[in-house]
């Protein structure tokens, strides 16, 4: 059987990160109908509910039993709003490295939620799961998601040359409207996290965050 991820919940000091459910069909709609999640990801175009019922049943079910990594239903911890995607691709178990991935919401972008959530899964990876290192691939020209590694802390490794592609305002079934683009390299390993020594750390059952958010 491959390794996997467990099934589990996150949490930090403004948010739950948790397995998609049914209830976040409407709320993931709307999510990835946004513009700028059509140009920098891959999720379809228009995204209907048929999409994120499959994605919820289908999709982010069978990357975990698959063990190429899991999704997260990020969401508010005093609204219970969705906030955004969190999900991890592309794992080696043998390396104990991963890729992550993010979206947030329209209405939720500009509040740091993103690195908060980026640094919530860093954190559990490394000090629960074992692993060794988290990567991050940003488009050349989405300089919002640049802002979120810069945030966490992760580290600018170099330009992989052609490696992405993102997509005009106008679909185009036959990919005229798609184009390359160069994708900066992040990384992060556990002794960049900024975590504070046993003395000073949170009591358990707080919710106060073991990371600190580089400006």
């Amino acid at each position: 059987m491959a390794a996997s991820f467990p099934e589990t919940a996150i949490s930090t000091e403004r948010l739950l990160l948790r397995p998609l459910d049914d209830g976040d069909t409407a709320g993931l709609t709307a999510l990835a109908s946004d513009d700028q999640v059509h140009t920098w990801t891959s999720l379809p175009s228009p995204f209907t509910e048929a999409h994120a019922r499959h994605l919820i049943r289908v999709l982010a079910p069978g990357r975990r039993a698959e063990g190429g990594g899991i999704v997260f239903a990020v969401a508010e911890h005093l609204t219970q709003r969705l906030v955004g995607l969190v999900d991890l691709r592309c794992t080696d178990w043998r390396l104990r490295s991963t890729e992550i991935g993010f979206i947030t919401a329209a209405w939720a972008r500009g509040e740091g939620y993103a690195p908060e959530a980026v640094l919530g899964v860093a954190q559990w990876l490394f000090e629960d799961r074992g692993f060794l290192r988290l990567e991050m691939r940003t488009a050349a020209g989405n300089i919002a998601a640049q802002q979120v590694a810069q945030k966490t802390g992760a580290i600018s490794e170099g330009v992989l040359r052609s490696a992405g592609i993102v997509r005009g305002e106008e679909p185009d079934h036959h990919g005229g409207a798609d184009a390359r683009t160069d994708l900066i390299l992040w990384s992060l390993l556990p002794e960049d996290l900024d975590l504070p020594d046993e003395h000073n750390a949170p009591r358990a059952g707080l919710a106060e965050p073991r990371y600190v958010l580089h400006d």
